[in-house]
């Protein structure tokens, strides 16, 4: 799947929506590879007290709950379109579900732009 197909994917499941009292969901979407080719997908879910998750960790959740932990690649998009580098417990998370995610996931940044995940987390919480 090419860097671009993987942003559509993304961008498909971006929906703003509020689901409850300061309970929004939506506002990013997240597409991941796995190491065997599956695609899996989540979006974010904000809550007011901070318990929250990002788009990616459902998005890995989805992934472990299929028996996988390896990432290939992953990319996030945000309201607007824009790709989203992963924050940095996004970054943490992805190493610590597999360590082999440092060297071989692949984190889009844009249409023609990825790095592996040990560039953006170049000193790793050991």
């Amino acid at each position: 799947m090419t860097n671009q197909e993987l942003i559509a994917a993304a961008r498909a499941l971006v929906n703003p929506r509020t689901i409850s009292h300061g309970c929004t969901v939506g506002d990013v979407g997240c597409a991941l590879i796995s190491e065997n080719g599956s695609l899996y997908v989540g979006v974010c879910i904000d809550m007011p007290c901070g318990m929250g998750f990002c788009a990616e960790h459902t998005a890995i959740a989805a992934m472990i709950t299929h028996g996988e932990q390896r990432i290939k690649k992953i990319v996030a998009v945000g309201a607007d379109g824009t790709v989203l580098p992963p924050c940095g417990r996004c970054r943490e998370f992805m190493r610590q579900v597999d360590m082999h995610n440092m060297d071989q996931t692949e984190v889009v940044l844009g249409a023609d732009r990825s790095v592996k995940l040990r560039e953006l987390l170049p000193h790793a919480w050991e």
